[in-house]
C-alpha cells in the first residue's frame, strides 16, 4: 500500500492540473471500489473548482468550491494519472481508455485526471469540507510526521510505558499518521534500534531522536518520488526511485550498508509484516 511519500508525490503531481481549476466533466464508470461511491458523485463534482489539494496521512483531499471535499485513497494499486497537460516540461497525451479507469476528471485547461485501480481497494468519498477531519477514515489519525505538532516531547510521551515493539508502535496510525512498513524499517536502521525493542524501553532521549530521522527518511523518499515496488506510479506515470536507496528494506541476506559494519541484513516477521534490520547495527 502506498505510504506517505508515495501519496505526497502523487498530490504534488496533481497540483498544477487540479488546484485552482474547475472540473469540467466527471465520469464514474462503476458503482464503487472498496466501498460504494457517494450518491450522484459525478453530478456533484461537475463544475466544481478545486480550491485546495492537500494530504492527510495516506489520503488526498480536494477541497471544492461547492463546500464539499473529495477524499481519495489509493488503496493497494490505485493510481491518479495525469494526461493532456505539461508535467515536468513534457506533454502527456491522453491515453486510450483502460479497463480499470474507474473515475475520470476532465479539468479546466485541458488536463485529465484518471483514477485507475486494478485491485479495486481504493476509495473515493465526498464529505462536507467544514467537517472533513471528522470523517471515519480521518478522525482517529495521529499527527502528521512532517507537521509542527509531531516533535520530540510528543513522541517520547506517546511511547512511554508501551510494551509493544517500537516497530509496531510507529506503524500505529493513531500515534503518528502516514508511516508504513518500508519507512519505519529505514528509520529504525538509521536510529540503530532493533525493531523488536519495547517502545517504552527507549527512554525520552532515544524516543525524541527518532523524530528528525523520520523526517529525514520521508523527505528523501518524497524527493525521489516515493518507492515503486509493485504498483506505485507518480502522476506523470513515472516510477519512484527511493527503492534504490533502501539500506535494509527488502535486502535480506545482503551486506549491511553501514561503513565498516560487516553485518548481514536479516528479516523477521512481526504481526504478519516483514521487518528488515542489521543485527550488528541495531540492538
Amino acid at each position: 500500500m502506498p505510504e506517505l511519500p508515495e501519496v505526497e508525490t502523487v498530490r504534488r503531481g496533481l497540483l498544477p492540473v487540479m488546484e485552482g481549476r474547475r472540473i469540467l466533466e466527471a465520469r464514474v464508470n462503476r458503482e464503487g471500489l472498496r466501498w460504494p461511491f457517494p450518491p450522484r458523485m459525478a453530478e456533484r463534482l461537475r463544475g466544481a473548482q478545486v480550491q485546495a489539494l492537500r494530504r492527510r496521512s495516506k489520503y488526498i483531499l480536494a477541497d471544492l468550491s461547492t463546500g464539499e471535499t473529495l477524499l481519495i485513497h489509493l488503496g493497494m494499486s490505485g493510481r491518479m494519472l495525469v494526461s493532456g497537460a505539461m508535467l515536468g516540461g513534457f506533454h502527456h497525451d491522453h491515453p486510450a481508455p483502460q479497463k480499470h479507469d474507474h473515475v475520470v476528471l476532465e479539468m479546466e485547461g485541458g488536463g485529465r485526471v484518471t483514477f485507475n485501480d486494478a485491485r479495486r481497494f481504493g476509495a473515493m468519498d465526498l464529505v462536507g469540507t467544514a467537517g472533513a477531519e471528522t470523517h471515519p477514515l480521518l478522525a482517529t489519525l495521529g499527527p502528521e510526521p512532517l507537521g509542527n505538532s509531531f516533535d520530540g516531547p510528543y513522541l517520547a510521551a506517546a511511547l512511554a510505558g508501551r510494551r509493544t515493539p517500537v516497530k509496531a508502535a510507529l506503524l500505529d496510525q493513531h500515534l503518528v499518521a502516514g508511516l508504513g512498513n518500508i519507512y519505519v524499517c529505514e528509520v529504525l536502521f538509521r536510529a540503530g534500534l532493533h525493531p523488536a525493542t519495547p517502545a517504552g524501553d527507549l527512554g525520552e532521549a532515544r524516543a525524541a531522536a527518532l523524530v528528525p530521522l523520520i523526517r529525514e527518511v520521508l523527505a528523501e523518499a518524497i524527493e525521489a518520488g516515493g518507492s515503486s515496488l509493485r504498483d506505485h506510479r507518480q502522476a506523470n506515470g513515472e516510477l519512484g526511485y527511493f527503492q534504490h536507496s533502501f539500506r535494509v528494506y527488502d535486502r535480506e541476506g545482503q551486506p549491511c550498508t553501514a561503513p565498516g559494519c560487516g553485518g548481514t541484513v536479516e528479516r523477521i516477521v512481526q504481526s504478519g509484516r516483514s521487518s528488515f534490520y542489521c543485527p550488528a547495527c541495531q540492538r
